[in-house]
Order: structure tokens, then C-alpha cells, then sequence
């Protein structure tokens, strides 16, 4: 496992991917309060390749706002069939209830998409009071919850990988059987199983 610093919170280790050279991860990064999703999206980048992943297998897609993150994630999901997704924005608490509606939808969105079990989708989405919670959050004296997301990333994708292997409906004792050439097959009807 590699460490990262994360400044006041000490130190948290990154999980050590199980195929390092064939993970794919998304991460798709709104353009909106951009001076703090894209130092996320460093620390994302940074995390990753820190932990093995090539760099042309980060694939970087950018959204206006936070509100359009899922439809990002679901695209990726879609034509980069990642092993993980990770959404990156940021929204700071306004004078109007817009910031209530932006985080209920983006995080209604994520959870969504999860339960649709194609890839874990990791939420580092600030959603914060004001601009200097942001930066404290964005590798400030708070760390870098970008790092943190490419982190939970790995261990998200090591568990999916981990839980498919084991619970799968075949073991290998079982495909060697059903290569067996005397193995009954459902194309001869006549034959019992």
C-alpha cells in the first residue's frame, strides 16, 4: 500500500489495486467552481497513478455543474466500461434553496447509478457553507477529498472484484466438468442432465 498525506487528519492508506495495469477509472470533474474541483481532480490523478494505474487508463471527462455529474458518470459508464467512476464537484451554499436542490439531485443521481451495479461510482462532491471549507477540503488543511475519493475508488473496485470471484456461479472445478465432452448438453434433449 502507498500512503498519502492528508495534512491535519494524518495519513490514510491507499488500497494496493489488484490488476494495476488493466484498472480503468472515470472520472468525471464539473467545470463549475473549477479553482477547486480541478485541485480534486489532481489529487484524483495523483492518487491513482501513485497506486499503479497508467495514465491513459484515467479517463478524464468534464461536466458544466454539479447537477450534470450523473449523466457524466452514466456516459462513462456506458463507452469507457470502467472498473470505477468517480464524480468530482463542488457546490457552495448560496443565499437560495438552489444549493439544496443541486446536492439532493446530484447525490439521488450517484446513488442511483450504484445500485446498478456496472461499477462502484464514488461521490467527492464538496458540499460546502462557503468557498474556504472548499479549499480546505481541496488540499488545504483538510487534505484533499479528491485523494480520498481515488482511494475509496480502489477499495470499491478490489471489493466488486473480490465479491465476483468468490460468488461466482462457476468455479473452475465446474467449467473443467462442463468442458467434458460425455457432458450432457441442453442441445440433445433426448439426453438427461
Amino acid at each position: 500500500m502507498s500512503t498519502v498525506i492528508n495534512s491535519e487528519r494524518g495519513a490514510f492508506e491507499v488500497p494496493e489495486l489488484r490488476q494495476p495495469e488493466s484498472f480503468v477509472c472515470a472520472i468525471v470533474a464539473a467545470r463549475w467552481n473549477s479553482h477547486i474541483t480541478d485541485a480534486l481532480l489532481k489529487g484524483a490523478t495523483d492518487t491513482l497513478k501513485s497506486a499503479g494505474v497508467k495514465e491513459g487508463n484515467i479517463r478524464v471527462i468534464r461536466v458544466p455543474g454539479t447537477v450534470e455529474l450523473t449523466y457524466g458518470a452514466n456516459m462513462a459508464l456506458d463507452f469507457h466500461s470502467p472498473d470505477a467512476v468517480i464524480v468530482i464537484g463542488c457546490v457552495i451554499r448560496g443565499e437560495t434553496p438552489h444549493f439544496d436542490y443541486v446536492c439532493s439531485s446530484v447525490t439521488q443521481g450517484i446513488t442511483t447509478l450504484n445500485t446498478e451495479d456496472r461499477a462502484p461510482v464514488i461521490f467527492g462532491v464538496l458540499t460546502v457553507d462557503n468557498e474556504q471549507q472548499a479549499l480546505d477540503r481541496a488540499g488545504g488543511r483538510l487534505g484533499n477529498k479528491g485523494a480520498e475519493a481515488a482511494a475509496a475508488a480502489i477499495e470499491m473496485a478490489n471489493l466488486r472484484s473480490d465479491l465476483i470471484d468468490r460468488f461466482s456461479p462457476f468455479d473452475e472445478a465446474d467449467a473443467d466438468f462442463m468442458r467434458n465432452p460425455d457432458f450432457p448438453s441442453a442441445s440433445d434433449p433426448d439426453e438427461e442432465l
